[in-house]
């Protein structure tokens, strides 16, 4: 991890970018980090884009909000398109593998992962891709050790859904 990540995860509402951003900014405050994290979504919450972002340090903040991001994730291309213009040029971009790579983006280190693919084939439920997601962008990132990633996804997930979950991230971390 460099000393200050800002991360940008994009999507449709209801496929839990917003919770998986509160997991990876929770997760690097078990971790002994700081990390502030925040969201936008239009009145259309469920199946309209969304935004959540994440700061995370190794030092003080500063100030809590994205304002370069140095990481992107896409999981739709209506996201991406809104959210993932004028970004830096060494911003790392995660898409799910399903999204076309737009032509503004050629030439920019774009990685791809099957996340919902993966969470419907390989967890057997399409509403982990966010957990698959987190497993993901930890490993691309070397944000936090694996078991405190586990442990701040046990402390978000409703009662009941550890297996699942669990296994989503597994299948996350071997998707890179």
């Amino acid at each position: 991890m460099r000393n200050r990540e800002e991360l940008r995860l994009v999507g449709s509402g209801g496929q839990g970018v917003i919770l998986a951003s509160v997991i990876l900014a929770e997760a690097a405050i078990l971790a002994g980090k700081n990390a502030a994290q925040s969201q936008s979504y239009g009145p259309e919450a469920r199946g309209g884009a969304c935004m959540a972002q994440a700061v995370i340090s190794n030092g003080e903040l500063g100030f809590p909000k994205v304002r370069i991001p140095s990481f992107l994730m896409a999981l739709t291309e209506q996201s991406l398109e809104k959210y993932g213009k004028n970004l830096p040029e060494d911003c790392v971009i995660l898409v799910d593998s399903s999204l076309e790579i737009p032509e503004w983006l050629a030439g920019r280190k774009v990685y791809q992962a099957p996340i919902l693919q993966a969470a419907i084939e390989q967890v057997g439920k399409p509403q982990t891709a966010n957990i698959v997601a987190v497993a993901v962008i930890n490993k691309l990132l070397d944000l936090v050790p694996p078991e405190v990633l586990k442990e701040a996804v046990s402390a978000r997930i409703p009662k009941g859904t550890e297996a699942a979950n669990f296994k989503a991230l597994e299948v996350g971390m071997n998707l890179l």
